[in-house]
Parts: C-alpha cells; structure tokens; sequence
C-alpha cells in the first residue's frame, strides 16, 4: 500500500501520483522528478523553487467564477472586483505571472509602502483597481495622486484622521491650478467589533492595529463633506484576519460592514459603492483529516458574501455594493513548490551492517539477534516487548560495567532493527503503541535547504507544510522521518510527530539521490525568508506549457553566489577579494605553483552559492 501523503486533501488536484512519481496534473503530466532532473542536468544544484503560472491562472478563475455563479444565482446587481495584496509575494516572476494569468479580468494590485506602490503603478492594467493600504506618508499619498493623474483607478484607504488630513492638504498642492481636480478614489477602513479566530484574529475587532472607530468615522465623513471630497468616497473596507479556517465570524463582519455602509449611503455618501472584504480565504495546508483546516468551499465562501450583502441592502434600501476581495494567499500558495534533495540519513548507522557481533556475545545480546532472526507477523508483539525489556536491562548492565561499548552499539543496533520489523509485520495493528514506538526509530534527513530562507512561518508561527517525496511513491514509507535543514540552528529542524507523522523511504543517499518536495509554499514565504547563516533565496524556475502540453523551462535565476550575499549586506567586496588573493600570494608555506592553483579554486568557489553541492565523500 503506497501513501498519497494527504494529496486529496491539500492538493486541489493540481498534482497526482502516477506510477513511482507525483506528477504536475497538466499538460503531458510531467513529473516533478523529470522537471528537476531537467533542471540539474543544466548545472544547478541546491534547492530548487519551481513557479508554475498555470496554478495562479486557475486560482484566479475560481475566484471569480465562484462569485460570478453566486451573484448570478442570487440576482446581484454589485460587481465583483479583485486585488493581490503584493506583501505576500512581490517576486518579479510572479508579479509578472500573475498579470498574466490574471489577463482580461480587470484584476489589480494591492499595496501597503512606497515601493509595492511604485510596483502597483507599473504592473497594474490602465482601468483595472489599485488599492492603497497601511500607514502613508504625504509621500506615498502623492504618490497616489501622481497614479490618479496618470489615469489608474486608485483608492487610498484612509487608517486614521491624520492620514485624511494629509490627503486633503496633497490634494490641494496637485489640483491648486486645475480647473478640473483629479484625485485618487477614497476609502475608510473601519475597525469592526468583529473578530477572526486563530493567530491572526487580532486583525480585527477594538484593539486592531488598523482602521476607523465609529466616532472616527462619522469625523472623516464630516471632513470630506467640508472639503467638497464626499464624492471621492468609494469604498469601506475592513479585514478580520488572515486564514479564515471558518465561515462563521466572516458572516458576522459582514453583517456589521454592510450596515455601516448602508447608514453612509442614507447621509449622503451617494458615490460610496464598494465594500472591500480583505483577505483572509484559506489554504488547506493539512496532510491529514483530522487536522484540516478550513470549514467551508469557495462556492460557500462567494455565497455568503453575496447573499449578505444583498440581504443588507434589500433591508435598508440601498444599493447593492460592488464587492473587493483581497485574497492573496489563496492566489499565490499553490504555484510554488520547493523541492531539496536529501543529503544524508543519520540513522544508517542502525543497518545490519553495522553490528559488531563476537564469537560470544553477552546472552541477552544474544538473545536479541535472536529475537530478531525469527520474528515474524504472529510473534512480533511479543518480541517487540521482549526486546524493550532487553533494552532497558543492557544499558543497565553498560552502566553498571559489565558490557563494554561494543555490546552497547550492537543493543541499539538490534532494538532499533526489531522495532522497525515490528512496526513493518503489525502494519496498522496496536496503531496507538506502534506511534509511540516511531518516535525511538525515527531517522534524520538531512536535507539541502533553509528553513529560515524557504519555510520561514514553520519557524516563526509552526505553520505547516505539506511535503512528500517526488518519487520512490510506488513503495511503501517505513521511515518514520524528522527533517533537518543545513543551517547550525537547533531549530532548523521539521520534527517528527507521532500523531501526524511523515514517513519516508529507506533510502541509500551514497547510490541515488532523494528529492523532497515542500508544497503550498508560494505566499509570504519568499518575502519573509532571512538569510540566516547568509543562504540565500533558492534557485528558481518557472515552468510553463505550450498548446501541446508540453513544458519547459521558461527562465532560471540562480541563487545568488557568495560574494553577491556579502555585496548585499554591504560588505566591500573588493576588499575581501584583495585581502583573499593576498592572503595565499603572501604565503610562506607554499610555491608559487600551488598558490595559483589555490586561487583558482578560491574563485571558483567564491562564484558558488551557500547550499551544499554534496557531503558525500
């Protein structure tokens, strides 16, 4: 029985397991491992970071598909509109596949400091929407004027009073001499008595970091009003939190949302026509059923949010509102998979090879080569117990001087070769011992990637990632595996849990080479990685399909070698170059014939990234 790794849970059948490899479910099918070898027959090596626009396309078509069938069941007369948040990817690659996916939707770009703004003004379609969130300087707010007057749809989201004041005085300065004033679009973010669940919950309700309270509403309102601005008043907006596992308190903020906006509507607010929703519509990152994350569909989620908001108005007599969303997540997750070859396994060290067996071996050693020889499905149970008993016994006997080191190696070496056979003969039986028993054999994979740098929310909020080898899927997993990463960090390490466990493959690192892949990972964690111990983003690629189905490889940008790691944290290269080279021409301890020879390698190795090539000797 071979393992689907939770696929048809997380995985939206944008990938499946065909045969002996988890394929791309597109096209020709590719599989992972065909498009990685591709890619390290070309001469890179390391981590790889594989871009698959396809994905992107289709996550923005059911994003909008699923709102265009609700608002055609429910009669909606609102449009529904669209905006990437660009904090959760601003990569160039994607950026750029992103527009491209997103072609003929009016899809835009979202952005929260000055230089996403300068992005969103370059990448965004003319006529499709930029959105403006986040605390602005009169800077970044002339910025979005300059945006306005160049004919972008722009609204800037007012977070506080201050910011509308500095609006209203930039709005002075670039319409001072214009008989016709054009200014960006508006919008209040308010700060709902609402709430999310989970981590980021606290983007909404009293104490968010953001937005209006009720008091500062009405204040903003009678500021524009007085400015003769009421009409650049387009949007309310609000956001409960990221990874909204369920439906429920979005309902509630919507219902809170859509009554504010109906009270503006009925003061006057006549040009008010929108209300953005945020993000916050979930990835299901779980591997295992149990542990599953979201509650709801996305057809529920387009749903709820329609038929609330025509419910609101149909009740307060106003116009239906043209509905935003902001989904970042639920847009770029999918289209990025990390994929790292493992290095090593530190517990092949517990292979029969390794025993030291002597002509006469203590009796309970004995006794447990024994055990081992003739186990079989009807006696494991007992065995395993026997053998646990033995353990325990022996490193008493070490303890006490009576068995020297080599006895001691051969007693974990057995034990651990008894649990693994026990575990592999009772299969699922005794399900809750056989857990427990995993956490004494489970095996170290050492495998060439960063945490920090490619899985940064594992380290900083324990977020989960699906992962699964991309071949080898014809087998049946017998390694319970914890997964090391190749920072000298104690905590670059993906431990193993019995109550959700991965499991891997025996396999000889020395022969063949064994490649993870780490899913889902294409929303915020290219931008948060760090550069601990100075390893660098990973190689990436993207891979696209022509009309035949076919894929190749449409770009590649290297990880950045070493002395470009150094350059960016503004260390004066050549100055380390020139202490290096002078280092080795002054040196007394070799000829001048091996100097060169050194500085040949020296160079060689400085145009090299961090990641290891190999460890293998």
């Amino acid at each position: 029985m071979r393992a689907d790794y939770g696929l048809s849970i997380w995985g939206e059948e944008n990938f499946v397991i065909e045969g002996d490899t988890v394929n791309v479910n597109h096209g020709r099918r590719p599989s992972l491992l065909k498009i990685t070898e591709d890619i390290r027959n070309r001469g890179y090596r390391g981590p790889l970071l594989l871009r698959f626009p396809h994905l992107i396309r289709k996550q923005i078509d059911t994003l909008f598909d699923a709102f265009a069938g609700a608002r055609e069941e429910f009669e909606y007369r609102g449009e529904f509109r669209a905006v990437f948040p660009l904090k959760v990817n601003q990569y160039p690659h994607f950026v750029d596949g992103l527009m491209e996916a997103s072609a003929g939707r009016n899809y835009g770009l979202e952005a929260g400091s000055k230089a996403e703004l300068i992005i969103a003004m370059a990448k965004t379609p003319m006529g499709a929407p930029i959105t403006v969130n986040g605390f602005k300087d009169r800077e970044m707010i002339s910025l979005a004027f300059i945006a306005a007057k160049s004919g972008h749809r722009i609204i800037l989201t007012i977070e506080g009073i201050n910011e509308l004041e500095t609006i209203i005085a930039v709005h002075r300065e670039f319409n001072a001499e214009s008989p016709d004033p054009v200014a960006p679009g508006i919008g209040m973010r308010i700060r709902l008595h609402s709430t999310g669940i989970g981590i980021w919950a606290k983007s909404g309700g009293y104490s968010s970091k953001f937005g209006l309270t009720s008091t500062e509403l009405l204040e903003a309102y009678e500021m524009l009003r007085r400015e003769k601005l009421l009409d650049n008043l387009l949007m309310l907006h609000f956001h409960i939190g990221s990874q909204m596992g369920q439906i429920g308190p979005l309902k509630k903020a919507l219902r809170e949302a859509g009554n504010l906006y109906a009270e503006l509507k009925r003061r006057g607010a006549d040009h008010l026509r929108a209300i953005n929703i945020g993000g916050g519509l979930a990835v299901e990152y779980s591997q295992h059923r149990r542990g599953m994350h979201r509650n709801y569909s996305i057809r529920e989620f387009a749903n709820d949010v329609v038929f609330a908001m025509k419910e609101i108005a149909r009740q307060k007599e106003v116009d239906e509102p043209d509905i935003f969303t902001e989904s970042g997540r639920f847009v770029a997750a999918s289209h990025a998979v990390l994929v790292a070859p493992v290095l090593e396994l530190f517990g092949q060290e517990y292979h029969e090879r390794s025993l030291r067996l002597k002509q006469k071996n203590p009796p309970l050693v004995q006794e447990l080569y024994e055990l081992y020889e003739s186990m079989h499905r009807g006696n494991a149970r007992e065995y395993l117990h026997d053998a646990l008993d033995h353990l325990e016994s022996l490193l008493t006997l070490f303890d006490l001087g009576y068995i020297d080191l080599e006895d001691r190696s051969n007693t974990e070496i057995l034990v651990h070769l008894i649990v693994k056979k026990a575990i592999r003969l009772l299969d699922n039986e005794e399900a809750g011992e056989l857990r427990r028993l995993q956490n004494r054999i489970q095996e170290k994979y050492l495998v060439n990637f960063s945490i920090f740098q490619s899985l940064p929310d594992f380290w900083g909020l324990h977020q989960h990632f699906p992962v699964m080898p991309i071949h080898h899927l014809s087998r049946r997993p017998t390694r319970p595996a914890s997964l090391w990463d190749i920072t000298c960090d104690s905590d670059g390490e993906i431990a193993f849990d019995a109550e959700e466990p991965l499991l891997l493959h025996d396999i000889d690192v020395e022969r063949e080479e064994y490649f993870l892949a780490f899913f889902l990972t294409g929303a915020y964690q290219e931008v948060l990685g760090m550069r601990h111990n100075l390893f660098t983003h990973p190689t990436e690629a993207v891979v696209r399909f022509d009309e035949e189905g076919e894929y190749r490889i449409e770009t590649i940008v290297e990880a950045q070698n070493l002395l470009d790691v150094l350059e960016d944290l503004e260390y004066d290269t050549g100055r380390i170059d020139k202490a290096l080279k002078s280092r080795i021409e002054d040196s007394t301890l070799i000829g001048d014939a091996e100097k060169q020879e050194l500085l040949g390698k020296l160079y060689l190795y400085l145009s090299e990234n961090s990641y290891l090539k190999t460890i293998q000797s």
